[in-house]
């Protein structure tokens, strides 16, 4: 008797369980379906038409939202200012959690302290010294002055997650290639990075969200339309078509689109990276 009442008990858990996480996921998911349903809609039926899926999709939105708003040049400055933070935060990261793990040096866990504090700095208090860092380097206003400053606010977290998981791999793989003769550098490029794949992951979806979104350093440090990254560049777009909801949804939802396919693309990798750690495969 008692089997079957455990039995149904954990199936009525279950079932509450996943009933709430999915409401959760519908909650989270139905703004993003509105969106999208917005964009292929008219100005005169976006607010008239209650059915779910418009009769009428007008893609023309899209590329008036593309070529007309400027989300072209948006959209590239974006990619631009994605993947030079990311990979050099992944370089610059993982050559400094490396060198904290493996080797000593005066001064290692004062220099590591220091990043750990760092991570205490809400972010738009480090916000103010960077910007005026850069207008006494001649960097304002420039990419490469915005890029350095994005790669400087995602290496504290980079290093201290890469930094744990280099201390719990094992060195025998590191002793082998030591002794097939590769230097330092040669053991971090072909066996600590490969062996660290889940926590790089992590840093790459992490670090993309981050820069993919970021507004404030983007409106401080950047004034030319031609710099602006693409949640810069919404606003300006927002502020010419704030009455145009179908063209301002067509351009929102090209901006949300490349940050969720990469999501999807490496979700697994996340719990993977955090937990796992340095599991290695």
């Amino acid at each position: 008797m008692e089997g079957p009442r455990y039995k149904a008990i954990g199936a009525l858990k279950s079932t509450v369980i996943h009933a709430f996480l999915i409401s959760v996921t519908l909650t989270c998911l139905f703004p993003l379906f509105w969106m999208v349903r917005c964009s292929l809609m008219t100005n005169q039926t976006v607010f008239t038409d209650k059915t779910f899926i418009p009769k009428d999709l007008h893609f023309s939105n899209y590329v008036q939202a593309w070529v007309d708003g400027g989300f072209g040049i948006y959209f590239l400055n974006s990619v631009v200012y994605t993947v030079s933070v990311v990979v050099g935060i992944v370089l610059i990261a993982s050559l400094a959690a490396y060198a904290f793990s493996r080797l000593k040096f005066w001064g290692k866990n004062f220099f590591f302290g220091m990043f750990l504090a760092a991570m205490m700095i809400p972010l738009p208090g480090s916000f103010v010294p960077l910007v005026v860092l850069m207008n006494k380097l001649g960097l304002a206003n420039h990419r490469i002055g915005y890029i350095l400053c994005m790669i400087n606010v995602g290496l504290s977290m980079s290093i201290l997650l890469l930094k744990t998981f280099f201390d719990r791999t094992p060195q025998d793989l590191e002793d082998a290639a030591r002794i097939d003769g590769c230097g330092r550098l040669g053991i971090w490029w072909h066996v600590a990075l490969p062996l660290a794949r889940p926590a790089i992951a992590v840093i790459v979806i992490f670090n993309s969200l981050s820069v993919w979104n970021e507004y404030i350093l983007a409106t401080l440090l950047l004034n030319d339309k031609t710099l602006m990254p693409l949640q810069r560049g919404i606003m300006v777009f927002q502020g010419v078509h704030s009455v145009d909801y179908p063209i301002l949804m067509a351009g929102l939802t090209i901006a949300a689109t490349p940050i969720i396919l990469i999501y999807l693309a490496m979700q697994r990798h996340i719990i993977k990276g955090l937990v796992e750690g340095a599991t290695v495969q």
